[in-house]
């Protein structure tokens, strides 16, 4: 099979640069014939585009397509517009791969296409979540690192035509959230088949948490609150409710767990200064997720009332 690897990217250039050289390390297997790596810059402002044209030989995989800045649902549209590949696999920028990720991916989805006698199924890999820049690669595995989402393109493999049939991503999807899980659920309703592929690991970067994170990490939770509600009028499902948290149930369940409100990101932040600086950013973040996710779910019932729908859930 002929794989395309597509990678949406905005002003990520330094983790760009470690996950496209452990792409260009990638060991051959029987059912990998060649592969491309389709970089879908979305009007980056650091010189994204200039580095990789000037860097070129380096990476001889690469093929770069520029957009103005339309988010990711644009730009892996995009990418598979201009694909060559019969498979396409999307990943992040801020993803870092083992040498074996490709050849897992197209083993385990020729195993199952065999076995299935069609193509109507896709791979998931594994994420690592990792704040090691200098090398990402060397985290083990987590807890916090299971997922049980359906699609998400952070490490899935999946037959071209199969995904093309599902209409690809919406790109009414501008702001931060959904556009994949959205898209799975098309997938699903297709009777497309998950397959987990543990094998094709991936890394995913992000840098420790610091205070001065806060106010962005507040601003995804109103964009991902508003995105949600455009993935619920799509997919006006109980399923759909309880992936955004629009159930009487999450609002009751955060409320309790901050206290109604008086744990919050401003009440937090001692707590949350002092194990950062003892070296605990990854428990500072998860105590920081229960005031994020109220701050969510509070958001998307404002968002649901302003549209005058019924935030009342199950």
């Amino acid at each position: 099979m002929f794989v395309s690897v597509v990678i949406p990217t905005y002003n990520r250039r330094p983790i760009l640069e470690k996950c496209l050289m452990a792409l260009e390390r990638q060991t051959p297997c029987p059912e990998l014939e060649s592969y491309e790596v389709m970089v879908i810059d979305d009007g980056s402002t650091d010189g994204t585009p200039e580095w990789l044209r000037e860097a070129s030989e380096r990476f001889p995989h690469v093929r770069l397509i520029e957009q103005a800045h339309g988010g990711p649902a644009e730009g892996r549209n995009r990418g598979v517009d201009h694909a060559r590949g019969d498979v396409i696999v999307f990943i992040d920028s801020d993803l870092v791969v083992t040498d074996s990720f490709l050849s897992c991916h197209a083993l385990a989805l020729q195993r199952s296409w065999t076995k299935r006698g069609d193509r109507l199924c896709f791979t998931y890999g594994a994420v690592i979540n990792t704040a090691n820049f200098e090398a990402p690669t060397q985290e083990r595995h987590k807890l916090r690192d299971l997922s049980w989402a359906y699609f998400a393109t952070g490490n899935v493999a999946i037959d071209r035509d199969v995904l093309e049939r599902s209409g690809l991503f919406d790109t009414g999807f501008r702001l931060y959230g959904w556009e994949d899980l959205e898209l799975g659920e098309r997938l699903r309703q297709m009777g497309v088949e998950l397959i987990k592929c543990p094998e094709a690991v991936g890394y995913h970067w992000h840098p420790a948490l610091s205070l001065d994170q806060i106010p962005r990490l507040v601003q995804v939770e109103g964009e991902r609150a508003r995105m949600g509600l455009v993935f619920y009028r799509k997919h006006p499902t109980r399923r759909v409710r309880f992936i955004i948290q629009y159930t009487w149930l999450h609002r009751v369940l955060w409320e309790l767990l901050t206290l109604g409100g008086l744990l919050n990101e401003r009440s937090l932040r001692p707590l949350l200064r002092w194990l950062i600086r003892h070296g605990y950013p990854g428990t500072a973040m998860e105590l920081l997720r229960l005031p994020l996710n109220r701050i969510g779910v509070r958001a998307l019932l404002r968002e649901a009332r302003t549209a005058g729908l019924n935030g009342s859930p199950l």
